[in-house]
């Protein structure tokens, strides 16, 4: 299913329509988020902005400045209800973007959110004519397909509320997860060790 999802009936919202449908159906659920793509732009966010503009050690203070944010965040996902699942897919070498990525991710980890990586290479069987699309599951409500524009920025999202497409969606994105290695093993080991790297 995970490979069939671009191509099926959904209305497609801005980044506002979507930030409000995603906020009425964010609390109950167990929330999935599957990512694949390994270059995004974060206009807007000050630790991005930083690493964007080749200022590494810059981007790292900030990061370390959302702690308490994040904390606050998996505080109040655990108040509202909210299980959540990360599933990030990586591909090697990792990407400038994706190595600045993990420092967020790991903040996540850290503060109790169950986040974990799979490598490309075992999802290459459900990508035959594309990459798999990024996904956000909210529970047996809604799935979202998140769209971007050419250069990497969030766009909006397609909604699909189809039950079968949202129960075979999460059923295969649970699958990838069960084998998958937890985000601070594989920060620990892949990410860690890296040196600053140029956007």
């Amino acid at each position: 299913m995970l490979d069939q999802i671009v191509g099926l009936p959904g209305p497609e919202l801005d980044l506002a329509s979507y930030s409000d449908a995603y906020d009425e159906a964010y609390k109950q659920i167990t929330f999935w988020k599957l990512e694949r793509r390994q270059i995004f732009r974060e206009p807007g966010f000050p630790s991005w902005e930083a690493f964007a503009a080749g200022n590494w050690e810059r981007a790292l203070e900030l990061n370390e400045r959302e702690r308490d944010t994040v904390r606050a965040k998996v505080a109040d996902d655990d108040r509202l209800g909210v299980e959540s699942r990360r599933l990030r897919v990586v591909e090697h070498p990792v990407t400038p973007y994706l190595q600045w990525e993990m420092q967020y991710f790991r903040l996540l980890a850290e503060a109790g959110e169950d986040l974990r990586v799979v490598d490309a290479s075992r999802v290459q069987h459900l990508e035959a004519d594309r990459p798999l699309p990024e996904i956000v599951i909210l529970g047996d409500r809604v799935l979202f397909e998140v769209l971007y524009d050419a250069e990497g920025t969030a766009s909006g999202a397609r909604r699909i509320d189809a039950p079968e497409v949202i129960a075979e969606a999460g059923r295969e994105v649970a699958d990838l997860y069960t084998t998958a290695e937890p985000l601070l093993d594989y920060f620990a080991r892949e990410i860690a060790p890296l040196p600053p790297p140029t956007p």
